[in-house]
């Protein structure tokens, strides 16, 4: 695990929310006519697929702004290149607070990433909001560090789905786990034990990878000597796609599932193109953003209102990398927050926002799913929809379901 030791948090900001916040109208990154954010995303390296992200959150900020900003407020959005690399987040989120003066951060990217700088930015009382992470610890850990809140769903909670989707519907499965070597990836697996239960005896082979492993050819070959005819790769796009290859590879046919944070279409379009179609179908996953390449929802006012901001913010961007449409989503929250923090925000009033938002209609959203938090509710999205890959797409498998 790549975690870097930074500064611990004062007592004084381990005793809960109203004791703790802090702030002036002269907080950094706020004038009269801007608000001034920042993050870091990976604008190189292997998971720069995750930079749509960001680019996503800036086109919708960008159309927020030409419609006359959050309370006459222009929205400026600095968002940095960490290669996806702790030690880089770090250096340049340290870099957005000390030299640029943020007001916050938000929609960083990763979860080894998040932990790097959490106790960094509680201590300064900079809001780290709507982290790219569903880390358990995020929310569970709120006391110590009020300051930092995740946006997707809780990672052992879609684990657990997947756990009690196989004891309902395939008990005398055989399962293999492959699961990055981090909190994120132990996550997934803590989860998916609790959902099967008393079944995870039924679990006959564990790998993990470090994202320095350039292929996954090992661990999927010792994975298919298990004789499992079920896998869960709980990784990374760029991961994803190694262990498709290495199941094709050797001719393995077990029964896949893969997490939410690399369902993009493009993932999946990759995979089909080096592999075969066969390979891919029947694929289980889950996820709670609408899919703009679903010809159902050609006519959705949230998947046009995705398509136009592309058009006139992003051209060139592909409609397929559902990433874009992520960032938006995460941005249309911010916006929401900053909106609530009042007409003279200050950290502390976003804060306080941060953590009162009853969201209903994030049109990114599929229909259903809401961002709740309270001071002692930090899981913004509660609820996710399990899918199916069938003949080329993302299908709804059942209905929403709870993953907290």
């Amino acid at each position: 695990m790549r975690r870097l030791a930074l500064i611990f948090l004062p007592a004084a900001l381990a005793v809960g929310l109203p004791a703790a916040l802090a702030g002036s109208a002269g907080d950094p990154g706020i004038t009269s006519d801007t608000i001034l954010l920042g993050g870091t995303v990976p604008l190189s390296g292997d998971e720069v697929a995750y930079a749509a992200v960001a680019r996503g959150a800036n086109a919708y900020f960008q159309y927020v702004d030409d419609r006359g900003g959050v309370r006459g407020r222009k929205i400026r959005y600095l968002y940095l290149d960490d290669a996806y690399n702790p030690s880089e987040t770090v250096r340049k989120t340290r870099e957005l607070v000390e030299d640029d003066k943020v007001f916050a951060i938000f929609n960083s990217v990763g979860t080894e990433h998040a932990l790097a700088v959490r106790p960094y930015l509680n201590q300064l009382g900079v809001p780290q909001l709507f982290v790219g992470s569903g880390l358990s610890a995020l929310a569970l850990e709120r006391r110590r560090y009020p300051w930092t809140m995740g946006y997707l769903p809780r990672f052992a909670g879609e684990g657990a789905l997947y756990g009690r989707y196989v004891k309902r519907t395939r008990p005398k499965s055989r399962i293999a786990v492959l699961h990055e070597d981090s909190e994120y990836g132990q996550d997934m697996f803590t989860g998916l034990r609790a959902g099967l239960g008393s079944l995870s005896s039924r679990i006959t082979a564990v790998q993990t990878y470090q994202l320095s492993d350039s292929d996954l050819n090992a661990q999927i070959a010792r994975l298919k000597a298990s004789h499992a005819d079920t896998i869960m790769i709980f990784a990374l796009p760029t991961q994803t796609i190694q262990a498709y290859l290495a199941i094709h590879k050797l001719g393995w046919k077990p029964r896949i599932f893969v997490n939410s944070v690399s369902i993009d279409p493009f993932v999946m379009d990759v995979v089909q193109r080096n592999t075969s179609k066969r390979l891919v179908e029947g694929t289980i996953s889950s996820q709670f953003l609408k899919d703009p390449t679903d010809p159902a929802l050609a006519k959705d006012p949230g998947v046009k209102l995705y398509k136009q901001i592309l058009r006139r913010y992003l051209p060139g961007a592909k409609v397929k990398e559902v990433a874009h449409l992520y960032g938006m989503a995460a941005a249309y929250t911010m916006v929401d927050a900053l909106r609530r923090a009042g007409a003279q925000p200050t950290r502390a009033s976003l804060l306080r926002a941060a953590t009162h938002l009853d969201e209903r209609a994030n049109p990114f959203f599929v229909k259903g799913v809401t961002v709740r938090t309270g001071p002692n509710d930090y899981y913004p999205v509660e609820r996710t929809r399990m899918l199916r890959f069938h003949a080329g797409r993302w299908r709804q498998l059942g209905g929403l379901a709870t993953v907290r």
